[in-house]
């Protein structure tokens, strides 16, 4: 055990991460002496342009007016996700934030819509779905019925704006590469690096450096575990273009037949990507597919990123923390990178050493974690097994491929059903039905308390629903009105 006070922070690695750390650390402890290295050399990944709700926890925490933020990020909300050919080519569905239909406490709502599709009454579910309903409108509003949004953001700008705030605390940055890592001969912990040949030293480290885990991967030697057989896709694209139409208030995920592309509109510009398996598809033919398929005049050169699905076997080791992609990597489906690193910040602070490293706080701290990565990582492979796409080797392997038991209990129950039995601190809970419904897996039975109503009165009561909700969503202004009423960039 260390148990010399915690007084020194250091940072390896700026980019979302490192910045993130930085500002939330800065802000909440302040006593804190945080250094954070970084160098203009080496680039940042900055293709997680979209987020999910509870970012606005975080920027809350660190006192960010969230009409600023949208501004200074050159932002748009984002009230969910399109998924287009992802159950069978040519079909889409919608997962969005917020609950959809109304629930009682014995039976949730697609109970009754479980009964409604067996009695041909076909509205889709997410027309259920206020804010599915918004989007797919492009309406935005936050009165008087406050829509559940996260956000689309300029992922660079965002750094930007937490290194002013970081640095206003008193951060201080050092430019310049790492060297060398220096182990105390004794325990193994990191007691210094060596940046440009000055030493920093620190008692507690943190690695934000991105895939290379430069602390935690290379220098602690933590192992990684691999997913990538039941995630298959192991490369990425991004490319920027101008915008060409208002930025629409939802993210766009197009699967094709060796993984998807994705649409993530900007106030100034659109992030567009491919994410797919090098084994069905080469570099040379997702590029084409990517380039050939935008719209708009491309403004940034494609960027190649290879990477591997899965987590360090610590997230946590000795005096070390990894947060982002040095930790592990999980693929951008469901705009989750920028979640885990806030997850991985927020539990630092809660189990922040008083006075040296605890063996049992580290325990918590890496429970807790790989507890979050292995939830998302169950929500991201159903995204890839619920599917009736037989048209490429790539979606028949996924179709048929062993999933982890945990999945494959929770569609089962569901699936013959109609259970659903949420997790401890579960991050998805409605989100997991629009998927799994939206993709084909739906109840063959549905809770006997339904039947109390009668068909008529069933009805009347998914009608009555559905009218509100029009009406609702009638009353909301649009998305790009919304913008540049209150939160309109300054390019």
């Amino acid at each position: 055990m260390m148990t010399e006070s915690i007084d020194k922070v250091v940072i390896v690695g700026g980019g979302t991460a490192g910045w993130m750390a930085a500002a939330a650390l800065s802000r909440t402890i302040p006593s804190l002496t945080i250094t954070l290295i970084e160098s203009d050399k080496i680039g940042t990944i900055g293709v997680g342009e979209a987020t999910i709700p509870t970012m606005q926890f975080f920027n809350g925490l660190l006192g960010i007016d969230p009409i600023e933020f949208v501004k200074q990020t050159s932002g748009s909300y984002k009230l969910g996700i399109n998924f287009e050919n992802w159950h069978q080519q040519g079909e889409q569905y919608f997962h969005a934030f917020g609950e959809t239909g109304r629930s009682l406490w014995a039976a949730g709502f697609h109970n009754f819509w479980t009964k409604a599709q067996q009695l041909g009454m076909t509205s889709k579910f997410s027309e259920f779905n206020l804010e599915a309903s918004a989007a797919l409108s492009n309406k935005f509003t936050k009165q008087p019925k406050g829509l559940n949004y996260a956000y689309h953001i300029d992922a660079g700008k965002y750094a930007k704006l937490l290194r002013n705030l970081a640095e206003s605390n008193g951060v201080r940055r050092i430019e310049g590469m790492v060297d060398r890592v220096n182990h105390d001969p004794d325990t193994g912990f990191i007691r210094s690096v060596d940046v440009d040949g000055a030493v920093v030293e620190g008692d507690l480290f943190i690695d934000c450096s991105g895939f290379k885990s430069l602390l935690l991967g290379e220098s602690l030697d933590t192992e990684f575990v691999d997913w990538s057989h039941w995630l298959l896709c192991d490369r990425a694209i991004a490319v920027q273009t101008k915008s060409d139409e208002p930025p629409r208030p939802y993210t766009r995920s197009i699967a094709n037949h060796a993984g998807w592309q994705w649409r993530i509109p900007l106030q100034h510009r659109m992030g567009n990507g491919i994410v797919y398996c090098s084994k069905y598809m080469s570099d040379e033919e997702a590029e084409q597919l990517l380039l050939s398929s935008v719209s708009g005049e491309t403004i940034t050169k494609p960027l190649k990123i290879r990477f591997k699905t899965g987590h360090r076997e610590k997230l946590w080791s000795k005096n070390c923390v990894a947060i982002g992609l040095s930790g592990g990597f999980i693929e951008p489906l469901e705009s989750t990178a920028i979640h885990l690193i806030q997850q991985g910040i927020l539990k630092l602070i809660k189990l922040f050493p008083s006075r040296g490293i605890n063996a049992i706080e580290v325990d918590q701290y890496n429970k807790s974690m790989i507890h979050d990565y292995d939830q998302i990582k169950d929500f991201i492979v159903l995204h890839y097994k619920a599917t009736q796409r037989d048209d490429s080797e790539f979606w028949r392997r996924c179709r048929d491929m062993a999933i982890p038991q945990s999945l494959a209990q929770r569609l089962n129950m569901f699936e013959e059903t109609g259970q659903f039995i949420l997790g401890h601190d579960e991050l998805f809970v409605d989100s997991w039905l629009q998927v799994m419904i939206g993709q084909g897996v739906v109840p063959k039975q549905y809770h006997r308390v339904v039947d109390e109503m009668s068909e008529a009165e069933l009805q009347q009561f998914l009608s009555s629903m559905q009218h509100k909700l029009v009406n609702d969503v009638a009353r909301m202004t649009s998305h790009q009105e919304f913008i540049d009423k209150h939160c309109k960039a300054t390019m």
